[in-house]
């Protein structure tokens, strides 16, 4: 295109919470002018369209073509700690699969034709077929910054920064143990850049670390990590997006008077109906009100509500949230940063994955606390009586939320993809 308007592939999986927001980066550049074709997952499709995209679907690469629990790629909720489930992406998804990913992406550079590539910064075998495309290539991180760096906690176990000695041994220990896990993925990673004529890389974070630029889709206000990324980084702000597939809200659960409680557990499955049945249990014995929303994998029926919490398949979470005095939430990136932008406080009972990173941050801003998922009944009533009485978690999320208040994520996104034509890879990685 000659008009100063652009081709763009964006490259994405069917990862939940990471959807909204990748979409919405597709939806953005659709109204400034740009072309986007979507390469992802079946269930995607509709959602590619919805935002003015064309669609294309994963062939070599794994998939889903349902929202079946049973067709989950990684299924981590069987981790047993954290580093079992990151020996798990690493393997299942990460590096296993990048051929696959490389092929159907080259061949999709060579149907599309775009002048640059947007890819979730987890399919590196994407960003592998665009490099050996030679053409700029953007790595979409839709949460907070998930490589390890100096001065930050290790991801994974939701570290609090470090205090003291201590606290700088927990993390070195920590971070040392990651980077042993991912150097195993390196030789693999290389057999795959070989086939495709580019240079071997000395470290596994490279692949995501040396593209044009990282966009980050969270705050950096929000993110520890802010004041130690690379050059190539940029904090874009979260974009909030509604899920396509959310209901109207209608129903208003009584009474009208009492304080709205948001309970919100993830679009994909983390066995999550147990600890959502204790949370109706504990809400039933308060003067509150509340909305339980079950999300995609879940059936009608899998948490049985209560006089005063009303149980629904969807509801666009933002609607709520604006009414709301409390949100309970597994802490994906998306529903947090949705209640922090209403300035909600949270009871964050993290599952796994990005949760329990994203729930610490959550906690040092003084905008909630964190509980066990095997949190007792009893035990999770006490939070939400303890965040809805202290006025320090009401005042920490609307800190939060005046922060973002300044923070124009569409015109950021839109201004940084504008600038690709001049930009050179980022350095080795050193952290």
């Amino acid at each position: 295109m000659s008009d100063g308007t652009k081709r763009f592939l964006l490259t994405m999986w069917d990862g939940g919470g990471t959807v909204p927001p990748e979409l919405g980066v597709a939806r953005r550049l659709v109204e400034h002018g740009h072309a986007v074709h979507i390469l992802g997952d079946p269930t995607l499709g509709s959602g590619a369209a919805a935002a003015g995209c064309t669609f294309s679907a994963w062939q070599r690469a794994p998939h889903r073509t349902s929202q079946n629990p049973s067709q989950d790629i990684l299924k981590d909720w069987e981790a047993t700690n954290p580093l079992v489930m990151l020996r798990l992406v690493r393997d299942l998804f990460l590096v296993g699969p990048a051929e696959a990913f490389a092929a159907d992406t080259a061949e999709a550079i060579a149907r599309f034709q775009p002048d640059v590539v947007l890819s979730d910064y987890m399919l590196l075998g994407c960003i592998i077929a665009a490099q050996a495309a030679r053409l700029p290539v953007v790595s979409i991180m839709p949460n907070v910054w998930m490589v390890p760096s100096k001065g930050s906690p290790a991801i994974g176990p939701g570290f609090p920064p470090a205090k003291g000695f201590a606290g700088r041994v927990r993390d070195a220990a920590m971070i040392a143990a990651t980077n042993r896990l991912f150097k195993g993925g390196v030789k693999p990673l290389n057999e795959v850049r070989a086939a495709h004529a580019l240079a071997p890389l000395t470290s596994f974070y490279d692949q995501i670390l040396r593209t044009d630029r990282i966009l980050v889709l969270t705050s950096a206000a929000f993110d520890f990590a802010a004041p130690t990324v690379p050059d190539n980084v940029r904090y874009i702000g979260p974009i909030l997006d509604t899920p396509a597939w959310a209901e109207p809200w209608i129903d208003r659960p009584a009474p009208p008077s009492a304080p709205l409680v948001l309970v919100a557990f993830s679009s994909t499955y983390q066995q999550q109906a147990p600890v959502l049945q204790r949370i109706v249990d504990a809400l039933a014995t308060l003067p509150v009100r509340a909305v339980v929303t079950l999300g995609q994998q879940l059936p009608p029926g899998a948490t049985r509500g209560a006089e005063n919490v009303l149980v629904v398949p969807s509801a666009p979470h933002d609607q709520i949230l604006a009414e709301a005095s409390l949100a309970i939430t597994h802490c994906g990136h998306g529903t947090t940063m949705k209640a922090l932008a209403a300035g909600v406080p949270m009871v964050c009972i993290p599952m796994g994955r990005d949760q329990n990173d994203t729930a610490a941050r959550v906690v040092h801003h003084d905008a909630g606390v964190r509980l066990s998922p095997k949190a007792s009944t009893a035990n999770i009533r006490k939070a939400v009586e303890k965040v809805l009485a202290d006025p320090r978690y009401r005042q920490g999320a609307t800190l939060l939320a005046r922060r973002l208040a300044d923070e124009n994520p569409t015109e950021t996104l839109i201004n940084e993809l504008a600038e690709l034509d001049a930009l050179s890879p980022a350095p080795p990685y050193t952290g």
